[in-house]
């Protein structure tokens, strides 16, 4: 078999890409499971690495050290990067999905570093390399309940978007009104609009720095009214997001095996675990 055979007999080996999906997408094998501990140390130990480094004067003995770990970090993200580009049975989904483009920031700070060399560039390839903190995010691959919030998110999204904007508008006005009230004063630090919806911001989302306060007796009367709303607004996300994980969980409990009847699967489960059968999408079970 001549070289151009061989490569087009790995890009379309189906037994292969089979066998590297099991071990990467699942975790139901010994392979799988020694895969995932071992990537998910790799994510932990290279987060650990990077917020160490980032210590100015911390053992700058062991500089060399780091970054030979970087490399040798970033040269197994980068293959297991391309691995599961390989093995997709949609690669181009995969890679436009939340955790390819993951995957994908958690390997370019490094090759980034070889397109801007100079010293002058160093800050900037310093920059490039605290991206490598996003790899924190690949260990949502490793929960249930870290998928079930990102599909709780996702589902809650235009209701969420809905009240951000209602926020929004009321943030806007808020502030606008107590620069009319406060804007009037000697030396007020309402002195614009601006000003006054960042005061706004603060207030409502009980942050309150104190750097911007207000002096007259209406003034400090709206100020507590916003903080009362600020109360009540943060519950409301929550609440949405709460009641879509709750309507998602009970989808799945709902869901039954096609082949043997069972219900009660585990969240995300494409197989049934009692009889192997492939379980039908969450879709069509009524809330």
């Amino acid at each position: 078999m001549g070289p151009i055979e061989a490569i087009k007999h790995f890009f379309h080996n189906e037994k292969l890409k089979h066998k590297l999906y099991t071990i990467i997408f699942e975790s139901d094998t010994k392979a799988g499971k020694f895969f995932d501990i071992l990537l998910m140390s790799c994510i932990i130990f290279s987060i650990v690495l990077a917020i160490v480094e980032s210590i100015d004067g911390l053992w700058p003995e062991h500089t060399q050290l780091f970054i030979t770990f970087e490399y040798i970090f970033t040269g197994f993200f980068t293959i297991e990067y391309l691995t599961r580009i390989y093995c997709s049975p949609k690669p181009t989904k995969y890679i436009l999905s939340f955790f390819g483009i993951v995957d994908l920031l958690a390997t370019i700070p490094l090759y980034l570093a070889f397109f801007l060399p100079g010293a002058r560039y160093l800050l900037v390839i310093r920059a490039f390399r605290i991206i490598r903190v996003f790899r924190i995010f690949k260990l949502f691959n490793f929960w249930l309940e870290g998928e079930l919030l990102l599909t709780s998110l996702q589902r809650s999204s235009k209701k969420i978007l809905v009240f951000f904007v209602f926020v929004v508008i009321l943030v806007i006005s808020i502030g606008t009104l107590m620069f009319m009230i406060e804007g009037t004063q000697e030396e007020s630090q309402f002195n614009n609009i601006p000003n006054s919806i960042y005061w706004a911001c603060v207030t409502m989302t009980t942050v309150g720095y104190g750097d911007i306060t207000p002096a007259t007796a209406m003034g400090k009367f709206l100020s507590a009214c916003v903080m009362l709303i600020g109360y009540t607004i943060i519950a409301v996300p929550t609440g949405i997001v709460s009641v879509s994980m709750m309507k998602e969980q009970k989808k799945f409990d709902k869901l039954r095996c096609p082949n043997c009847g069972q219900t009660g699967h585990e969240i995300n489960a494409h197989y049934c675990n009692h009889c192997g059968q492939e379980l039908p999408s969450t879709k069509d079970v009524k809330s």
